[in-house]
């Protein structure tokens, strides 16, 4: 075989074949296949998809071209979560030890934001002392002991994708549903658990902001984690305004931890308990997560979670030095902030990264003081703006300058879950 074959074939419309894919997998991560030919490659196939076969091929092909993690061991079921990403989600942050609070084992690897999204990663080291990076035995370990892992995935998990991703984020492929769903499925599919809840985002804080598309994601992941053996369920959730009040790491991580005490924003509970439910069933557990967060059970398993990794839970989060105040330029009701334009903001702020491998600020971000439904005066604020540089100010004003929709009426509530995929 030879990639230039694979390169026209696909170019064509053609259908590749098992024995293709699994050559071309095998050599991109060998290093048999240079980047120019696997970037034309990946183009063709944003051009042309795949079908149902290539797919599922693909995704095998990853899977096996690293370490699947075998979690057998764990006397508690599996149970994991994978959001599409988004600005101000973190649910992961009170998810993973509720579950884990309500008898479930949770291995969640995680990652770092780009562009407009957080990552998790990122968030929880705004904590002192606390590392993503963990082996496989401390990954068990922490399991067993813990019942919850929030960790970055080791570099024998799914090394195609790796290779994959940073090709696809330089070469303007990353916007394909097959390649999306092989890339999150692939890793979550290898990191051993029995049932996954995919949360995907729709709207324009999201990374595909039409419903439809949004939804044919769902469905394409939901059939290769069944088809793999991974019980698989996904919600449909709306990412059209910032979820919570918080965008940024060290505030996020403020927000997460008023939620596990009780507390936090109405549509951050929503979103987690709604996921919470599905895990709930897919693990088979005769628990209420609401009653577990309610009652601070989940808080004792978060600083347990946070402890093991070498995080101090009790230590104070970072305070940004500067704190600016964008303003309502007009009086009325608030029917609008635009997801997007938080994000750019707390991007703009030092929050988040254009290349994978920029640093982040843990102290930067936005929070917003007022939210949709709101009646605000002119002049008054609608968001603290947190950064440790100043000159990124003007940038982060610019970005939310069009983000704000003021109204005479309360708009009617938003669905935030709008539809169930199995």
């Amino acid at each position: 075989m030879n990639a230039v074959d694979l390169i026209i074939a696909k170019r064509d419309g053609h259908e590749l074949g098992g024995e293709q894919i699994d050559w071309f997998i095998s050599g991109i991560t060998a290093g048999r296949i240079p980047a120019e030919q696997a970037a034309a490659l990946l183009m063709a196939i944003v051009w042309r998809g795949m079908t149902g076969r290539e797919l599922a091929a693909w995704t095998a092909a990853m899977i096996g071209s690293g370490h699947r993690l075998d979690l057998s061991s764990l006397e508690r079921p599996t149970v994991d979560k994978h959001s599409t990403g988004g600005v101000g989600d973190k649910v992961s942050l009170v998810l993973c030890p509720l579950m884990a609070a309500c008898g479930a084992a949770v291995p969640q690897l995680s990652g770092r934001g780009l562009g407009h999204t957080g990552g998790t990663l990122d968030k929880m080291e705004a904590i002192s002392g606390w590392r993503a990076e963990l082996n496989h035995e401390q990954f068990l370990a922490q399991l067993h002991e813990v019942g919850a892992v929030i960790t970055a995935a080791t570099a024998d998990l799914v090394p195609a994708d790796r290779i994959l991703y940073a090709l696809r984020d330089v070469t303007g492929t990353v916007a394909s549903i097959p390649l999306i769903a092989a890339s999150i499925m692939s890793k979550k599919i290898a990191e051993g658990t029995s049932g996954l809840v995919l949360d995907v985002k729709f709207g324009s804080g999201a990374f595909l902001p039409d419903p439809a598309e949004g939804e044919m994601l769902a469905r394409t992941m939901v059939e290769l984690g069944r088809s793999h053996g991974v019980d698989t369920v996904a919600l449909i959730t709306d990412m059209d305004q910032p979820l919570g009040r918080t965008a940024g790491n060290a505030l996020e991580v403020t927000e997460a931890v008023e939620t596990l005490a009780g507390g936090g924003p109405a549509d951050l509970v929503e979103v987690t308990l709604a996921l919470a439910q599905e895990m709930i069933s897919l693990a088979d557990l005769d628990t209420d997560p609401t009653e577990v967060l309610a009652s601070g059970r989940a808080m004792d398993t978060w600083q347990a979670m946070v402890t093991a990794q070498g995080g101090n839970p009790e230590a104070p989060l970072p305070i940004a030095p500067v704190v600016d105040h964008w303003k309502s330029p007009t009086g009325g009701v608030i029917d609008r902030i635009d997801a997007l334009a938080v994000g750019v903001a707390a991007w703009r702020l030092g929050a988040g990264r254009v290349h994978k491998e920029d640093g982040v600020s843990a102290v930067a971000g936005v929070r917003l003081r007022r939210v949709c439904g709101d009646r605000v005066a002119a002049g008054e604020v609608i968001a603290e703006l947190h950064t440790d540089n100043p000159s990124r100010l003007a940038a982060a004003h610019e970005a939310l300058s069009s983000a704000l929709t003021i109204s005479e009426t309360t708009p009617s509530r938003r669905q935030l879950v709008t539809a169930r995929i199995v």
